[in-house]
């Protein structure tokens, strides 16, 4: 019998909140794509077009990164067979800056469409230290305790070998804002753990490279070794899983 936290046919429902195209993909590619083969409705929804994201703006000029990356993740979806995704058209870099009631009433009306189960998102780290992925964390958060059906809220996150294996080579590519460190979760208190199977690993690999502005620099810095053996599994554990209360401002159930 497969381990409940290692079976994705028992997330159901999944809805995906991230901050920039590419982070679905390095954090629950395999999720998603094991989700959508076990027939599960999954919604990926991304803050910003991620305009500002590239090491490299003579190759992806600034003028040009929000259409390039719009594309990007577009293919890179296509990879994993999620065909819902959702824009909320904030500018990278600014989601602190948007007023956090707008935004978790545009995320109430996305979670009241889609019903979810299961709902991924970063953990209040951050993951790299981002300030968007931490905006972007609050917002999911709050509008899971507002929310009056029944989702499960998982905050991404990296076991303890991972981050003895990876997190320092990660540093030294510019990978983390200065001074973060992801949350460390050791393995008997994941909420999710899969290591993805070969297929599902490919499947994985190639929707990244569908972002190329953002990993082909990464591949070139750490080697394309190393850069296989970081993706090879996701990690997530529980957010703030107690019931939703009703407060000022909730959504009625259907």
């Amino acid at each position: 019998m497969i381990p409940t936290n290692r079976n994705p046919a028992a997330l159901g429902t999944v809805l995906g909140i991230w901050a920039h195209p590419d982070d679905e993909t390095y954090l629950s590619a395999g999720i998603m794509a094991m989700a959508v083969d076990a027939g599960s409705r999954v919604v990926c929804v991304t803050a910003t077009r991620g305009e500002l994201g590239t090491p490299d703006p003579e190759r992806w000029p600034r003028a040009e990164l929000a259409r390039i990356r719009e594309a990007e993740l577009t293919a890179a979806l296509a990879v994993l067979g999620v065909a819902d995704h959702r824009w909320l058209g904030y500018p990278d870099g600014g989601c602190a800056a948007v007023d956090p009631e707008a935004s978790v009433a545009r995320l109430l009306g996305i979670v009241d469409e889609v019903r979810p189960d299961t709902v991924l998102t970063f953990g209040p780290d951050g993951m790299t230290g981002h300030p968007d992925h931490k905006t972007v964390c609050a917002w999911t958060t709050e509008v899971v305790r507002r929310w009056e059906g029944r989702a499960s809220l998982h905050f991404a996150t990296v076991e303890d070998e991972w981050f003895d294996d990876y997190f320092e080579v990660l540093v030294g590519a510019g990978a983390y804002e200065d001074g973060a460190q992801p949350h460390r979760t050791a393995g008997s208190d994941l909420s999710i753990d899969y290591r993805l199977p070969l297929g599902i690993h490919e499947r994985k690999l190639a929707a990244l490279r569908a972002q190329a502005s953002q990993v082909e620099p990464l591949i070139a810095a750490v080697g394309e070794d190393l850069y296989r053996r970081m993706t090879e599994a996701e990690f997530f554990r529980l957010g703030d899983s107690h019931p939703p209360v009703a407060t000022e401002g909730s959504r009625a159930p259907h």
